[in-house]
């Protein structure tokens, strides 16, 4: 049986740490449901690891429900989110609505994360009001980076602080039954932790929040660019994957496979 946001809330109630992990197809999902995620998320991280952008920008919405709907027919127990593209819900409360519940109709997912805090609570409340469970998403909000001048760790100055606390503050009275605390510095995220009563899910945030997320190609060592402070790799892919490909290249070049055994 899927979980749902009342068992990520049991688990909260009950001092449980929230681990989830990205995966944007049909064969990742499976492997990250295989081993026990109750969370998988559907980032917009797969404009830079899926289609080759140089940021999450660029992302559609027809974007997300391919990736969406192929990462629900792979995971049969975790609680699906769906990352809400950029400007699929800052311009106007009624298409963030309609984009919202399409990513639950079509795409198959069981929740939608949207990033921002003060400014887009009302719209957050709007979608929780039509029965679509809502994920928030403060600190490094990528979609934003242009904005931000980079991707940077949050939380430095005193004025900061101040607003990061109160975009948490807001996005739970809105009705998120969770929030992504990303590259805020550790402290804050956990006095952020400590605030509100609704589960933190950290990336680069410091150990002290309810859970953490990362993406799988950091975990995998598949990520094609610089890694990550905040990031652990726990497989070597980069480099096993061109060297299995290198010796099928070799084989099928000299005539070494397919073998009689690989034939009909």
């Amino acid at each position: 049986m899927r979980l749902n946001i009342n068992n990520i809330s049991e688990m909260y109630k009950n001092g449980e740490k929230i681990s989830a992990i990205t995966a944007y197809d049909f064969t990742f999902a499976s492997l990250a449901d295989s081993v026990g995620f109750p969370i998988i998320l559907v980032g917009d991280s797969l404009g830079q690891v899926a289609l080759g952008y140089d940021s999450t920008v660029p992302v559609t919405m027809s974007d997300m429900l391919i990736h969406v709907k192929s990462v629900v027919r792979g995971a049969k127990r975790s609680l699906i989110i769906a990352d809400m593209p950029f400007m699929s819900y800052q311009s106007d409360i009624s298409d963030a609505i309609s984009n919202a519940g399409r990513l639950i109709k079509e795409g198959g997912a069981q929740s939608v994360k949207l990033e921002g805090g003060e400014k887009i609570a009302n719209t957050v409340a709007k979608i929780v009001d039509c029965g679509i469970p809502v994920m928030g998403h403060i600190g490094l909000t990528p979609q934003s980076v242009n904005q931000l001048g980079g991707y940077k760790v949050q939380g430095k100055s005193e004025k900061e602080k101040e607003k990061l606390i109160a975009d948490a503050k807001a996005i739970e009275s809105a009705g998120a039954y969770s929030i992504v605390l990303e590259l805020i510095k550790s402290d804050l995220a956990e006095e952020i932790t400590k605030e509100i009563s609704i589960p933190t899910i950290g990336i680069g945030s410091g150990p002290n929040c309810s859970g953490q997320i990362q993406v799988i190609h950091d975990v995998l060592g598949l990520s094609l660019g610089e890694s990550y402070k905040h990031s652990r790799q726990y497989l070597d892919l980069r480099k096993s994957v061109p060297e299995a490909l290198k010796q099928y290249l070799k084989d099928s070049n000299s005539g070494d496979f397919p073998s009689s055994k690989e034939s009909f």
